[in-house]
């Protein structure tokens, strides 16, 4: 058994639920916008703007507004943070955008009757929101999840870290790799893989780092073809403001199989 303090999904949505976190992604949603990479990557992989994309964990709506605002008209998005939502409810009324907004969790889509009669086209889980769901088993619930939401050869983008991605991360994650051997990791933390942190400004956050192939392994247990991967480094060089809001990160483009 976990312990009572352990990690779970309920820990997750109260930090995203959080004063400090509604603020930090509101301010976001509408003062940043689109990074430069994940615009090049969009119209690079969705260049038909009249697809039918599903946005899994639009948070306070930075990327499903941005989207409307580039010109996709059939837009669907989730979160399963009802502060959050409701924040991205208000940006949509702002902008005077169109786009189903609603409740749910990324673990349970086959529950979500709003979706259940639509094949989309596309999907997108921006900002390492699929490594915000603490357990493999759920990250992979998730996956097959979306899977079952796209049509057969509908593009999924995402993004999440990589332990493997700079000298710095590998030495990191040596020392840690000791302690979970020792039994001396953060008890909350629940998989090798798993950090729990606090940022001024921020709150507090779950986030699983894989490596590569771990993904890769994912991806093909549940039902998506990769098709591309990359850091974000080599993609563009974001501005400060990026850079201040989030780390280097690696996108991943597959195909639903």
């Amino acid at each position: 058994m976990p312990p009572t303090n352990a990690i779970s999904c309920s820990t997750v949505r109260a930090d995203f639920n959080d004063l400090l976190a509604v603020v930090h992604y509101t301010r976001a949603a509408h003062k940043l916008g689109l990074w430069a990479s994940e615009r090049i990557l969009i119209d690079r992989f969705f260049p038909d703007k009249s697809a039918r994309l599903l946005e899994a964990g639009c948070g306070a709506g930075r990327v499903a507004v941005a989207l409307w605002e580039l010109g996709y008209r059939h837009l669907h998005a989730f979160d399963f943070a009802q502060e959050l939502l409701d924040q991205a409810h208000s940006l949509v009324l702002e902008r005077h955008a169109s786009i189903t907004l609603f409740s749910a969790d990324a673990t349970a889509l086959r529950q979500c009757h709003l979706i259940s009669d639509i094949q989309f086209d596309g999907a997108l889980f921006m900002f390492n929101g699929l490594m915000q769901i603490p357990l493999r088993r759920n990250r992979r619930r998730a996956l097959r999840g979306l899977a079952a939401a796209c049509r057969p050869g509908a593009p999924f983008l995402f993004t999440t870290h990589d332990r493997d991605s700079s000298s710095a991360e590998q030495a990191m994650w040596r020392l840690e790799a000791l302690r979970w051997a020792k039994g001396a990791q953060d008890p909350r933390l629940r998989e090798f893989g798993d950090r729990y942190f606090s940022e001024e400004g921020t709150g507090r956050t779950f986030m699983h780092l894989p490596d590569r192939q771990e993904i890769l392994a994912d991806l093909k247990a549940t039902g998506w073809t990769h098709t591309y991967d990359v850091m974000r480094r080599e993609i563009a060089q974001e501005s400060r403001a990026v850079r201040d809001f989030s780390d280097d990160c690696r996108f991943w483009v597959v195909q639903r199989t």
